[in-house]
Parts: C-alpha cells; sequence; structure tokens
C-alpha cells in the first residue's frame, strides 16, 4: 500500500533547466512536462544548475567531455576555460547537502549533469568511441549509489518513468523508517510490504534479502545498510510483463477461494491477458484491488505493489 506523505516531505533534486529556469548556455530552458505537470504536483524540488553556481555566465560558451591521456575534462571545446575541479567540487558539496533526497532527475546529454551517454571528445575535436558521465551528476551518484535517479529524456518511456517513480516513493518510505529508528521487527515490516514489489523485480533478491533478516549475528545498523542496498538496486532492474503476471497470479491464489468459477475465470483471463502484451498492467490489478474490497485481506491491503505511488500519476496505464 502506498504510504502517503506530503508533497513537501518527498524533496527530488533536478536540474534547474528542466523545470523552467532559463540557465543553459544559450539562455534557454528545457522543461520537462512530466516533471512539471505530473510528477511536480506530488513532489518539491530542489533545483540545481552547477555550471552557473560555480560562476559561468548565461549565455556563456559551450562546454563538453574531453579525454586527453586517459583524463577526462570539462572545458569549452578548444580546451580553454577548463570547469572540471570546480563542477567537482560543487558536486561534492550538494551531495553532502542532500541526504533527505529521495530522487534526481538529470538533463541528459550535458557534460555536467548527464547520467549517461554523454558524449566525449577528443583534444582535436573528434568524438571518441564509448560514452561518458557528467561531472557534476557522477559526484551525486558516487555519495549515494542507490539514491533513485534518471534522465528527462528517458522519462518519454512509459516503463522507465514508471520504475523510476516506484523507486522514489519506495526509497522516501525508507527514509521515513530510518528517521524514526531502525529496528528488527520494522525492517521485518517493511520487508513484508514489498514482498510482491520484489518478487516483480527480481525473485532472487527477495529470496536473498528475506535470508539476511532472518540473520542472527549482524547488527541492526549493518542489516538495514545491506537490505536497503539490496532492495533499491533490485528495484532498478525493471520488471518484465513475464514477472508481473507471476506476481499477479501469487496475489490471485491468496484469495481465490473466496471468489466463485467466473470471477476466477475473469481474473485469469486477464492476467494471461497482460502476460501476453494485449491489455495494460492496470487491468488485472484495477480487477484485484476490487476483489479486495469485497474479500479484505490485511496481508494483501499491506502490499506496496498494488499501490506503489500517487493513484493520479496513472503510471500503469500504458503498459
Amino acid at each position: 500500500m502506498y504510504k502517503e506523505f506530503d508533497k513537501e516531505d518527498v524533496i527530488v533534486g533536478i536540474s534547474a533547466c528542466l523545470i523552467g529556469e532559463k540557465v543553459r548556455f544559450d539562455a534557454s530552458n528545457k522543461p520537462s512536462n512530466f516533471c512539471n505537470k505530473e510528477l511536480g504536483q506530488h513532489v518539491t524540488y530542489k533545483a540545481y544548475c552547477p555550471e552557473v553556481a560555480i560562476g559561468m555566465p548565461i549565455p556563456r560558451p559551450t562546454i563538453r567531455l574531453i579525454k586527453d591521456e586517459q583524463v577526462i575534462k570539462v572545458s569549452r571545446p578548444d580546451g580553454s576555460g577548463d570547469v572540471t575541479e570546480a563542477i567537482k567540487a560543487y558536486g561534492k558539496k550538494i551531495a553532502s547537502l542532500s541526504k533527505n533526497l529521495s530522487g534526481y532527475v538529470f538533463c541528459a546529454k550535458s557534460p555536467s549533469c548527464g547520467m549517461e551517454r554523454v558524449k566525449v571528445y577528443s583534444p582535436s575535436g573528434d568524438p571518441l568511441q564509448g560514452q561518458g558521465i557528467g561531472v557534476f551528476s557522477r559526484e551525486i551518484m558516487k555519495a549515494n549509489p542507490i539514491l533513485p535517479c534518471e534522465e528527462n529524456g528517458r522519462l518519454n518511456d512509459p516503463i522507465l518513468r514508471e520504475n523510476f517513480v516506484a523507486r522514489v516513493f519506495t526509497y522516501r518510505h525508507w527514509l521515513a523508517l530510518k528517521e524514526s529508528g531502525v529496528s528488527k521487527h520494522k525492517l521485518t515490516s517493511f520487508h513484508a510490504q514489498y514482498k510482491y514489489t520484489l518478487m516483480s523485480h527480481d525473485l532472487v533478491a527477495y529470496k536473498q534479502l528475506g535470508r539476511l533478516l532472518a540473520s542472527a549475528d549482524i547488527a541492526v545498523e549493518t542489516m538495514a545498510e545491506q537490505y536497503i542496498t539490496g532492495l533499491m538496486t533490485a528495484l532498478k532492474r525493471v520488471a518484465t510483463r513475464k514477472n508481473h503476471a507471476n506476481t499477479l497470479s501469487h496475489i490471485q491464489g491468496y484469495f481465490s477461494k473466496h471468489l466463485n468459477k467466473d470471477q476466477r475465470k475473469e481474473l485469469s483471463q486477464q492476467i494471461d491477458a497482460y502476460r501476453e502484451g494485449l491489455m495494460p498492467l492496470m487491468v488485472p490489478l484495477t480487477l484485484i484491488n476490487h476483489y479486495l474490497l469485497g474479500h479484505p485481506n490485511a496481508y494483501l491491503a499491506q502490499q506496496a505493489y498494488l499501490n506503489p505511488y500517487p493513484e493520479s500519476l496513472k503510471l500503469r496505464y500504458g503498459y
């Protein structure tokens, strides 16, 4: 079940140009419709532009990643105006001040903020094989490898978009648990709520994390760090139709004895149709939630899988 938070309590870092600030090299912006019009209704953004933050003007000459003798720097195309260390230092500073972030949305292809696939050039200006990571974004992700991160371009993909948002709210739930004080009981309860979420992403990870929580010789603090690392790593793997369908079938088994023959048949048909790509995930999930209203089950009611984030985002309608 989705744990509700006030908008002000779900803080997401974001490249300033994506929320409309005209901070790009040409004094333009690059607003993200999804971030501004949809996700922004449920989270509070903390916007950063590392290039402006280190004193670069608006407008300004373009910069790029340049690889020279195995060292990648950020400078103008002719190699002048090296700002590598300044952006790196700013990234370290923001990372140290952002322990309360639940996620981060970076501007794609930027030499400072690109999360991946950033072009790298030779000193002579030729594009090189292989792709780089923005200097600022690298520091943010290095400081907290399990922080949910995504790029604006990739958020146009409905599956990646849903995956990112689910991770953001899962991680915020985890931060709330940490704020309240971690205990073995709380860890076990948290894991129980994410059973089917984990199953839909990585059944092996679900079993491994269950064994971790059953260990008697690990300090709670160590166990908690190992657990959340395993959970967030597993959730980063996009859930497949096959895994979703298997998860739905497991859920069906919990209350199928309360359904009549026609109801069981209808639900099975919808799960199979989803498995074959004939309908979106929301269709069998809606029927399951409907049946749960008539046949309450406390264990299923707590499952984050059934309602992982605000319903108004409608992220499971498109796949």
